[in-house]
């Protein structure tokens, strides 16, 4: 007959388990070996085991195996495992990053607004920030060009319980544009801008699958010059579409667009006072 030896380690001694949690995209946690902290973008298998794939702030992606007590969470160890395919999972996060908010209907439009200057800058912020638009009843318009700035916002009529935001292209100090922004800013008018050209370079080249935008001689129509350096054709119409399609999320966009936008819908729902 084979003898039994009890256990006789203290439970206090004995070692736990770390508890297994589905590692399902947007759930941040630590990397336990480098201390390296980001939202988890991806499950793989590969020929060396599971892996995934983090995302910290500034952008960076590093890719961990899926090893047991590998990561910390909220500050307690855990073993992060593949997530199950169990049917269509609603999203936690819109395209912006915000959490989402399912279920909840579009907001009555409010008296604020938000305009930006052409047709592609109003289809790109729609893609991105078009659920946080909705729930916040913001709407947003396009100018036929900088130069009919003033007259809109005369037009508009800015007040305290309806504010207007403004997004230009390619502001920065010394422009025609920084002098109409200038002239028009107020209390209940803000006007920010982004650096670039035009918003299709506010798309990261590595979402396009190119290594930079080219540059465009002095005097070219930029988007006409693009689209011949990348060998794209000359309809620039079908080229934004090409841009378009490839920006999924806010981590598509550069920092120097992102920012602005938020920065804009937080101020026309600002609450008054």
């Amino acid at each position: 007959m084979r003898s039994y030896s009890p256990d006789l380690t203290p439970p206090w001694k004995k070692s736990t388990p770390a508890p297994e949690v589905p590692a399902e995209p947007d759930l941040v946690v630590e990397e336990v070996s480098t201390g390296f902290c980001g939202a988890v973008i991806r499950c793989e298998r590969t020929a060396e085991g599971p892996t995934v794939t983090l995302e910290d702030r500034f952008g960076k992606h590093r890719v961990f195996p899926l090893v047991p007590g590998g990561f910390l969470l909220e500050g307690r160890v855990v073993t992060l495992v593949r997530p199950t395919a169990a049917g269509p999972v609603r999203p936690t996060r819109t395209a912006s990053g915000s959490v989402a908010v399912p279920g909840v209907r579009a907001r009555v439009a409010r008296a604020g607004r938000i305009y930006v200057e052409g047709r592609h800058d109003a289809e790109l912020v729609e893609k991105v920030w078009g659920d946080d638009l909705r729930v916040e009843g913001v709407v947003v318009e396009y100018l036929g060009g900088i130069d009919d700035l003033p007259a809109v916002v005369a037009e508009f009529g800015p007040a305290p319980d309806a504010r207007l935001g403004v997004l230009v292209d390619h502001l920065v100090p010394g422009t025609k544009e920084s002098r109409i922004a200038a002239q028009v800013t107020g209390p209940d008018v803000l006007v920010v801008g982004h650096p670039y050209i035009d918003i299709w370079q506010a798309v990261k080249p590595s979402s396009l699958g190119i290594p930079e935008w080219p540059t465009v001689p002095k005097g070219e129509d930029w988007k006409t010059g693009v689209c011949r350096a990348l060998g794209w054709g000359e309809n620039t119409g079908a080229a934004w579409g090409r841009v378009l399609s490839r920006v999924r999320t806010f981590r598509d966009l550069e920092p120097a667009l992102l920012g602005r936008v938020e920065e804009l819908i937080d101020f026309v729902t600002m609450p008054e006072g």
